[in-house]
């Protein structure tokens, strides 16, 4: 007796834990996810996110590109060798050409430390600079090796009256910077309205299978039941031909959720970056978060933290850019001055000995005397561009502050319709329950129970519907304001992004 006890006591471990192993793997097999959890999975991890990120890597590093271009350039240029050997013709005294070997090498380097003035848009910079030449088919008596340099210089080469880029850049180039960190921020919060888009196509996918599996066992039950009636003499032919047609309907439904359903995950686990086999459970996001949102708050917050906030001051400031560039093609004047020293020797050290005073001074001048209207016509384009974009610019804002207040009232209503929708499920449940029940003692009629069956089927999908609405319009508004209404946060900060 007591090894029966002891073998039953094994073989029930033995089954224990093959069934614990089998749930564990299930659970493994099968990923959990809220609706919260699969956004920021999104978010770390779909290729499409990763794209958004490397644009926002391309932003910083053109960002740092421009900041370069305000700090000191330290170059070194030169040519190391340049050597030739060749018969040249040279011209004689008496008109004749003489053929002569040439066989020479020349060596040039030079250092020059740079800086851009962005005030005015020139170039100052302090240079110094060597040169050797050998001659090999040099006379004994000459030397082979010559040197010549300078041993320091400085130059300034300065635009009069011209187009100053530097300065707008300086304009310009913060605001790209700072509206592609916003439209990071954006872009990010796009990604979760494009996965809840997603999250609920799966989701009621799965909702419809659930109420075609559920339909058809049901049906079928009634059949059953109708069958038994029918040999009893109580349910004519007719109806039990009748509901035996709705219970090959509920199998084709069934069919066609069950492919809708693979569908939805095939989407789904593209997107977010999984094997395209995987089977996801999602968990119905019922729990509704209780905020208010007020119109004008959401439209000085996305003043705020937008990029499209941004974007209108930039495309003012580029405009005027336009008209002071053509402003500045009109005529140009250029400035070119160099003050130092150079030497020439016989050995390289001499050239930094008693070194002779190099002096330069330029004024380059080019007018137009007779362009047949060309700068006047180059000018007024750019004014009527410059007019046209601040025209576009004050439509787009009106605009913005509609799409805003428009969203916000959206929201609202939806989640009003929401409370509805909930409620609206719940009844039309319940009346189906009892009108199954009622059924199957007899006390309502086959057609009544079609009914209440339609309306609890519509109303469970009416219900997922307001759903997939309330937490689409909840992210398109984190999305239109970079802002957590919920949690009360900002989602852009210029500290931390």
């Amino acid at each position: 007796m007591k090894i029966r006890r002891l073998l039953f006591f094994k073989s029930f471990l033995v089954l224990f834990t093959l069934a614990s192993t089998f749930q564990f793997a299930q659970a493994q097999d099968t990923p959990t996810f809220t609706l919260k959890e699969l956004v920021q999975h999104a978010k770390d991890n779909s290729p499409y996110a990763l794209r958004i990120k490397t644009i926002r890597e391309n932003s910083y590093w053109q960002y740092r590109l421009f900041k370069s271009n305000y700090n000191p350039q330290l170059r070194l240029n030169g040519t190391i060798p340049q050597y030739y050997q060749e018969y040249n013709n040279i011209t004689q005294p008496d008109g004749s050409i003489e053929f002569i070997e040439v066989k020479q090498n020349l060596m040039d380097l030079g250092l020059s430390l740079e800086q851009v003035i962005g005030a005015t848009g020139g170039t100052v910079s302090v240079n110094t600079s060597t040169n050797r030449f050998d001659n090999f088919l040099s006379n004994p008596s000459e030397p082979q090796t010559r040197y010549s340099g300078v041993p320091i210089s400085v130059a300034l080469q300065q635009p009069i009256f011209a187009y100053n880029r530097f300065k707008w850049d300086k304009k310009i180039e913060p605001l790209l910077y700072e509206e592609s960190k916003r439209e990071y921020v954006a872009e990010m919060e796009g990604v979760s309205v494009y996965v809840t888009e997603l999250y609920f196509d799966y989701l009621i996918a799965q909702v419809n299978s659930e109420i075609a599996t559920t339909n058809l066992k049901n049906t079928e039950d009634i059949f059953s039941i109708e069958r038994k009636r029918n040999e009893m003499g109580v349910t004519p032919e007719d109806e039990l031909l009748q509901i035996e047609l709705q219970v090959l309907n509920a199998q084709q439904d069934k069919a066609e959720a069950q492919l809708a359903l693979e569908s939805a995950s095939f989407a789904m686990n593209s997107f977010i970056g999984l094997n395209q086999s995987s089977e996801l459970n999602l968990i119905s996001p019922i729990d509704i978060p209780d905020f208010d949102v007020n119109v004008e708050r959401a439209i000085e917050l996305a003043f705020q933290n937008r990029a499209e906030a941004i974007g209108f001051d930039r495309q003012k400031t580029v405009a005027e850019s336009q008209v002071a560039q053509a402003k500045g093609d009109r005529f140009q004047v250029l400035l070119n001055a160099r003050y130092g020293y150079n030497n020439a020797a016989l050995t390289f050290p001499d050239i930094y000995q008693n070194p002779n005073t190099q002096a330069l001074v330029s004024l380059g001048l080019s007018v137009p005397i007779l362009d047949w209207g060309r700068n006047k016509a180059r000018m007024s384009m750019a004014m009527a561009n410059q007019e046209l974009v601040d025209n576009t610019v004050a439509q787009e804002l009106i605009n913005f502050q509609q799409e805003i207040f428009t969203k916000v009232k959206n929201f609202l209503m939806i989640k009003e319709r929401l409370n509805v929708s909930k409620v609206s499920d719940d009844v039309a449940q319940r009346r189906y329950d009892i009108a199954l029940r009622r059924y199957q003692t007899g006390n309502v009629t086959i057609t009544n129970l079609n009914i209440a069956q339609n309306e609890k089927d519509s109303n469970k999908r009416a219900f997922y519907t307001s759903l997939r609405d309330f937490w689409l319009a909840y992210y398109e508004l984190r999305a239109l304001t970079l802002y957590d209404f919920e949690n009360e946060v900002l989602l852009y900060t210029p500290e931390t992004n």
